[in-house]
């Protein structure tokens, strides 16, 4: 047995998961599918980014882990945490072909079409994303405190599926706000979901 088995999923024993989806870009704010172009925060995703430090203030975590990508790093600086440890494994879902496009322009071409069923032609399948953030929790092993994500909408939406213990298509009905903060913990000795999708004043 691993720190990972067990009843409600692959979570990391003793450990709550803290999930920072970083704060708004142009894309973000227009709903374009933003994977691999780097993207800097607007001036209103500056703002989130410092709500989320003073949110975070005075909680003591045992890592702080960032995407790779400038959103999510800038994020965790304004917010307080630019000695993040960057992980590859947290970038966003690459959305190949659909990179750029919102889902409205996917679904007239595509009807129907959903992210975390039907992946993205050149890019990332739903099972390869769901593979790539268990690999990423099962580095965590046994930790001595709660550990602090910045990361995107989709992948840190998958981590909490996985995390969770429920299929990867669950990942589409979490929805997760640009700026927010979630935390995936434990009851009774298995996972659960803590928070959800907080954002300033709501």
């Amino acid at each position: 047995m691993t720190a990972f088995d067990g009843p409600g999923g692959p979570a990391p024993v003793g450990v709550d998961v803290w999930l920072a989806r970083h704060g708004e870009t142009e894309w973000s704010r227009s709903g374009r599918h933003t994977g691999t172009t780097d993207l800097p925060l607007t001036a209103r995703g500056e703002r989130q980014a410092r709500e989320l430090g003073r949110r975070l203030r005075g909680h003591r975590f045992a890592r702080v882990c960032s995407s790779p990508m400038s959103r999510a790093r800038q994020t965790a600086a304004l917010a307080g945490f630019d000695d993040a440890e960057i992980s590859d494994f947290l970038r966003e879902y690459d959305y190949g072909a659909y990179e750029g496009r919102t889902t409205d322009e996917i679904q007239a071409e595509r009807p129907g079409w959903e992210l975390f069923r039907d992946g993205c032609p050149g890019g990332e399948e739903p099972s390869q994303i769901a593979a790539r953030v268990t690999e990423w929790l099962s580095g965590l092993g046994r930790s001595d405190g709660d550990v602090l994500v910045f990361g995107h909408g989709h992948c840190l939406r998958a981590l909490a599926a996985v995390y969770l213990g429920g299929p990867i298509a669950l990942a589409g009905v979490l929805r997760l706000d640009a700026g927010s903060l979630s935390i995936l913990g434990h009851e009774h000795g298995h996972a659960a979901l803590q928070l959800w999708n907080e954002t300033p004043g709501g």
